[in-house]
């Protein structure tokens, strides 16, 4: 699992001119999903998700969590952060798990978010997405859960 996270003053994601998520102060999290991933993943970048300290305090830049700010999550799925593009011109995605393993674990991220009093709003899976952003920083982290698996 991959998340591609982005401190934002606000940032929303739209769907046929529709928004579907929004918010203000936060963290944009695109995430990519492979076939590898499991619950354990999940709980793993969640807990280094809202933990980490990533937005201004009175001693730094880099003081205060999601959690210690309220500030909230939008969640994005991205199959792309799992491109391969060791061969040719076009990306293979062959990495990126399919909807049938992909969508239970987006849900299942989405969900353990909100149950640590985030407040998570989400584009829609496999939907072509708008997305904007007002990058704050910026910042810009990227995180895989791979480090889990080799610690």
């Amino acid at each position: 699992m991959r998340a591609h996270l982005q401190r934002v003053k606000n940032a929303s994601v739209t769907v046929d001119g529709k928004i579907t998520g929004e918010i203000e102060k936060g963290i944009l999290i695109l995430l990519g999903i492979t076939h590898e991933d499991t619950v354990k993943d999940i709980e793993f970048l969640v807990e280094k998700i809202v933990n980490l300290r990533i937005f201004p305090g009175e001693k730094s830049t880099f003081d205060r969590s999601l959690l210690e700010t309220g500030y909230s999550a939008l969640v994005v799925s991205q199959f792309t952060l799992y491109a391969d593009l060791r061969k040719g011109r076009r990306p293979d995605f062959t990495d990126a798990a399919k909807p049938d393993i992909a969508i239970p674990l987006y849900e299942a991220f989405l969900a353990s978010l909100k149950k640590r009093n985030i407040k998570t709003e989400a584009g829609i899976f496999g939907a072509m997405m708008e997305v904007s952003l007002v990058n704050d920083g910026p910042v810009t982290i990227l995180l895989d859960s791979e480090v889990r698996r080799k610690s």
